[in-house]
Order: structure tokens, then C-alpha cells, then sequence
């Protein structure tokens, strides 16, 4: 067992062997540039604490883990937790924390070609946690095939947590056909949803604005300022610090110039507005937004349709637009569930959450099927969104 304070301590080859390379998030490249850009930061509560099992000189286990001093850039909520501890007098912070920071996207957590490599992790990970006297220990946006894991690691000990998230998936139709583009998309909403997208995207169309798909091989110096800058603008009309730098994002263009897509708007000449998403084997993820005008449909435009249309056009079969947001249902993304771990250190407290988590996700599933009963597509496309809901890095039977 190795604790790694940076990714540069791993041979890019060694960490990305562990995975399938379908999501773009859990690539080395990725990871290490948000550590060498100076995207985590000590001060923003972000100390990399990598966990990696070895056999000599060769890895056969990692996860990607970070000592955490507060909970932000997170997308699992536990500010209740971190109070109740300290109106009882004690420590929440540090956690320990495995996920891809600043990513509520579903991928892989414990990374390893064998089960007996994951459970491995797990107990490393406790046993560390105790003898660090840590608070705790989180897996976030983990698989669902990964739950065998925790499962093994006794009845109880990892509680788990669910969430809901708005995805878009092209389901397969009783011939095995999917939609090629987006008027087939629209013909499977029932009227009055099919008429609302239809004038949303002809209002932008009316104004004049004009978009530009932008892949990170193509892009520019100025393209990529250009999104940096709309992303920065959004983080700063609430206040908030951008934890990503234009450093990044070059970074991401060179080393993972497939990976990187950018849907940029122009206006009258001036670019007014962009979105900014990763693309995997077969999904697209969008990430962050920004604009610099107000136009009626721009943001649904830039942060949905303009994915929709560039997943037809690619064959993917999944777009994950990002965290929370119900207006996305009427727009074609359907709920789908999402999973986090906890390992509590603390036996009272362990005890008093972990019912707390199942009454918790028990209101996320009934709320979910609220969700799912006012799906916007006809009944026959919404039967075969919920046969083929599963993202396709994941076994068929994933929610």
C-alpha cells in the first residue's frame, strides 16, 4: 500500500491500465493536470491522498482520493453531518474523499482488473482512516457494479446515499434503431413539449446567433480564452471562486484533445456565450456554462440542444448535462439514479445515520418516479427510455 500525495508519482500507463478508458475523468491526463494547473488548492480544502496498491514496481490497484477540509466541489451534500459533529465537540474535517473533483459524474472509483483488488481499497481505506484518526471516509459517484465491493466490506459499514440526476439517452426501438438526428428525437415527445423545444431553438435562430462545435484538436488559443472567460463569468455572478485555470483547459486540449468539445455562440459576430463538456467512449458530459448576453433559449441552447444534436450526429448514445436541474425533464433528460459511500468512524454516529440514509433515499426514489410519471415523450418512447436507461459504461441492469 501506497499513500501518493501527487499523480506525477505514477506512470501515466500503469494508472490508466487499471481502467477501461471509456470516461474521460478517471484518465491520468485528467487528473494530473487539474493537480499541475493549480486547480486543487490546500486552502480550497483540496490535499491529494491517493490510495494505490502495488505488486513490486507494479500497480494493481488505485483510487483517486483527496484529504478534504470542507465539503465544497463535492455534489454529495453532508453539511448537516459536519455541524452535528461539531455541535457535539468534534472533528469532521479531515475527510477522506474518493471522486473526481469538482465532478458529479458517474465513473469508476475503485480502480482494479480484479474484486478482490477493490475490496482491498476498501479496507485499506478504513483501517487508514482510523489510524489517521479521520472523521470519515467517502466514495462518490462510484458504479454500480462497484456496490459488491462495499457489500463485501460488511452489512452496514459503508452506508449508502442516492441522488437523482436528469440524463439523455437514445433508447433502442424494438428493431434495435436509434434516433439519427433531431427531428427523430422530437417526434418521440407527445405535442405540447415537441412545440416548446421547437420555439425555444427558433427564438436563437431568429436572433442570429450561429454556433460553433469546437474539439480540442481544433481549438484555439482564443477559443479556449474565450470559454475560460464565460466560465469564469458565471462563477463570479454568484460569488464564487472558478476552481479551474485557462492552464487546464489548454492542458486538456493537448493531452486529451478528443476528450475536450466546447459549443461556442456567436452573435452578431461576438462570441456571447459557450459551454464547455468531456466526451467519453459513448457519452458526452456536459460541465460548465457561461455567457456574456441575454438572449431568449440561449442557455438551453448552448447547454442542451447543442449536445443533443452534436451526440446524433457522433453516435453517442448518452449525454449527462450535470447536477440538479428539473427543468431538463421537459427538454428530454430523464431521472436516473446516482450512488455514494460513506464510512462513518464513529459507531453513534454510524448508527444514527444509517437510517437517517435509508429514510433519505427512500423520498429520492418516490421522488424520482414523480419525475418519471411526467416524462415529456410519448408512452411507447418513454417505455423504451426506461428499458435502456443504463449509461453505456455500465452493466445493462444500472439505473
Amino acid at each position: 500500500m501506497r499513500l501518493l500525495g501527487a499523480l506525477a508519482d505514477v506512470p501515466a500507463a500503469q494508472w490508466d491500465a487499471l481502467h477501461d478508458g471509456a470516461n474521460p475523468f478517471l484518465a491520468h491526463a485528467f487528473l494530473h493536470g487539474l493537480e499541475a494547473t493549480g486547480c486543487l488548492r490546500e486552502d480550497w480544502g483540496w490535499t491529494p491522498h491517493h490510495l494505490s496498491v502495488w505488486r513490486g514496481e507494479h500497480l494493481v490497484a488505485a483510487m483517486p482520493a483527496y484529504l478534504k477540509q470542507n465539503s465544497h466541489g463535492e455534489f454529495v451534500f453532508d453539511h448537516a453531518w459536519a455541524r452535528a459533529y461539531e455541535q457535539h465537540g468534534l472533528d469532521y474535517y479531515p475527510k477522506w474523499l474518493a471522486a473526481v473533483p469538482y465532478s458529479p459524474v458517474t465513473g469508476p472509483r475503485l480502480l482494479a482488473r480484479e474484486p478482490e483488488h477493490r475490496r482491498l481499497l476498501l479496507q485499506a481505506m478504513t483501517q487508514l482512516c482510523e489510524r489517521q484518526e479521520l472523521s470519515s471516509a467517502h466514495v462518490n459517484f462510484h458504479r454500480e457494479d462497484e456496490d459488491a465491493a462495499f457489500a463485501g466490506e460488511g452489512d452496514g459499514a459503508w452506508l449508502q446515499r442516492v441522488d437523482v440526476q436528469y440524463h439523455w439517452r437514445n433508447p433502442a426501438d424494438p428493431h434495435g434503431l436509434r434516433w439519427r438526428d433531431f427531428d427523430q428525437f422530437l417526434a418521440a415527445f407527445d405535442h405540447k413539449h415537441r412545440k416548446n423545444i421547437r420555439q425555444e431553438r427558433a427564438k436563437v435562430a431568429r436572433a442570429g446567433v450561429v454556433f460553433r462545435t469546437v474539439e480540442g484538436a481544433q481549438a484555439s488559443d482564443a477559443d479556449l480564452a474565450t470559454m475560460y472567460g464565460f466560465y469564469r463569468s458565471t462563477f463570479d455572478q454568484y460569488g464564487n471562486h472558478a476552481a479551474l485555470t485557462l492552464d487546464f483547459l489548454g492542458h486538456l486540449a493537448r493531452t486529451m484533445p478528443r476528450a475536450l468539445v466546447m459549443f461556442l455562440a456567436e452573435y452578431e459576430g461576438e462570441p456571447v456565450a459557450g459551454a464547455l463538456c468531456l466526451r467519453g467512449d459513448d457519452t458526452l458530459y456536459g460541465r460548465y456554462w457561461g455567457a456574456h448576453a441575454q438572449l431568449p433559449g440561449l442557455h438551453f441552447e448552448t447547454c442542451y440542444y447543442q449536445g443533443i444534436e452534436y451526440c446524433l450526429r457522433e453516435g453517442l448514445r448518452a449525454f449527462e448535462p450535470g447536477a440538479q436541474g428539473e427543468h431538463k425533464l421537459a427538454r428530454g433528460f430523464l431521472p436516473a439514479e446516482v450512488r455514494s459511500r460513506h464510512w462513518i468512524a464513529h459507531p453513534a454516529f454510524r448508527d444514527a445515520l444509517r437510517p437517517w440514509c435509508r429514510e433519505e433515499a427512500a423520498s429520492i426514489r418516490r421522488y424520482a418516479a414523480t419525475l418519471r410519471a411526467h416524462s415529456p415523450f410519448k408512452a411507447e418512447a418513454a417505455d423504451a427510455a426506461a428499458d435502456d436507461d443504463a449509461p453505456p459504461d455500465r452493466p445493462s441492469s444500472a439505473a
